[in-house]
């Protein structure tokens, strides 16, 4: 049974109505999300999720992904009901219209007076009683709001905020995919990611359940060199990808660095029971490995700006910067390079990244050419998709892999460029 969330209020006199425990802790992870550099995966895999009933953690995920992914068109509706429409409001006070906005826009099957009365309490809860009665009146307004209509001809800003993604990216999509692919990749990041078709069918449990484009980097890596005897993931965490290349190479030495220490000790307890063999270090792969030789196979699935990957990572939206791209491209350089410097005579290298801009891809790989170690080239894709039993999908161009959501593809963005030491 759950229990009435007290306010911290005392000078709110109104009897606490009681929140159910979804909403209770969909609200906490919102708030974590807005105000520190939390993701909402980990926030939804988290002890306070664990206590919940089934029902109630598939509600409350639900409920952060949900106004994670609208909370742009969200703001939009909420702004013009505000009496200063230019204002900003307290975190927990959005956060609360936001939540109660989005059940009474997008969720059929939540009673308009739950949504209403629950978040109405959770900004009392919250220490902001003064600002019920506005969260109450602005939700009352939106359940007597009409459905807004898509016009025939929408401007790229309008498409944005309807698709809630900031406009400067949609119009980046707009120059590198065109109209149409824009609106493919909105339409995509705002719905929960299916399960793809390439490696659907594959029974093999002890593999991890992995997006089609993760999957699918993965195993182009796998299979771009037939036996290599050793191989380096050198940006590993999760370790989704590295489990992928040791199953497929059992008599391999694998190592797997990180320079996360938390992320690589979670890397390997998961490794452990299924990868024994795989050994695990924390490094900064711009820095030069110590006692380690050169390795025939090495996988560089860089950090990068995740716009690939909006669908289940939708916070990255509303944080991203343009100016973040460039940032970023310069560290995937970086990387891209030693680890370049690492590949022996022979040896293979695959560059990856969950982005969909240019910046971080096809320009890091022609920058890296221009200053590659002696005897790197580039080398092209399609053998080794042809090698998997993809060939033909449409999804190399240029000798180089792009997935894009939405457009014929049911998994994430990916960019992959292969590379080889002769």
């Amino acid at each position: 049974m759950s229990k009435p969330l007290h306010p911290r209020n005392p000078a709110a006199k109104k009897p606490a109505i009681t929140v159910s425990p979804a909403r209770a802790a969909a609200f906490e992870i919102l708030e974590r999300v807005a105000v520190t550099d939390a993701h909402s995966d980990d926030l939804l895999h988290s002890s306070r999720l664990s206590e919940l009933s089934q029902a109630d953690r598939n509600l409350a995920t639900t409920l952060v992904l949900g106004v994670l992914r609208w909370q742009i068109a969200l703001d939009a509706l909420i702004k013009p009901l505000l009496s200063r429409p230019d204002a900003e409001l307290a975190v927990p006070v959005a956060t609360a219209l936001r939540l109660g906005a989005f059940q009474l826009r997008y969720l059929d099957r939540i009673p308009a007076h739950a949504a209403l009365s629950e978040s109405v309490e959770l900004a009392r809860s919250a220490g902001h009683g003064h600002a019920a009665g506005m969260v109450n009146a602005i939700l009352r307004g939106l359940t007597r709001a009409a459905v807004p209509k898509v016009p025939l001809y929408e401007t790229t800003a309008a498409m944005g905020e309807r698709l809630s993604h900031p406009a400067w990216l949609v119009r980046r999509w707009e120059t590198n995919y065109g109209r149409a692919g824009a609106l493919a990749i909105c339409e995509y990041d705002q719905s929960p990611p299916e399960r793809g078709t390439l490696f659907g069918a594959e029974s093999d449990e002890t593999l991890p359940t992995m997006d089609d484009g993760s999957r699918l980097v993965a195993e182009l890596a796998a299979a771009s060199v037939k036996a290599p005897r050793r191989i380096w993931d050198c940006c590993a965490a999760p370790g989704g990808k590295t489990m992928v290349m040791a199953r497929r190479h059992p008599e391999a030495d694998v190592l797997a660095t990180d320079v996360s220490p938390v992320r690589l000790r979670r890397l390997a307890e998961r490794l452990k029971p299924v990868a024994p063999q795989v050994r695990t270090a924390v490094a900064d792969a711009t820095k030069p490995l110590v006692d380690e030789a050169e390795f025939d196979l090495i996988l560089c699935d860089a950090p990068c700006s995740g716009t690939g990957t909006l669908s289940r990572n939708p916070e990255l939206k509303l944080r991203l910067q343009p100016a973040d791209l460039s940032r970023q491209a310069v560290r995937q350089r970086e990387l891209l390079l030693a680890a370049l410097e690492r590949l022996a005579p022979g040896g293979r290298l695959v560059y990856s990244t969950c982005s969909l801009e240019p910046e971080e891809n096809e320009q890091v790989v022609q920058a890296v050419l221009a200053k590659a170690p002696a005897g790197v080239v580039a080398a092209p894709l399609e053998p080794v998709m042809a090698r998997l039993g993809v060939e033909g999908s449409g999804l190399v161009k240029d000798g180089r892999l792009r997935t894009v959501p939405g457009r014929g593809f049911r998994g994430d963005g990916f960019f992959a460029a292969l590379f080889e030491r002769r």
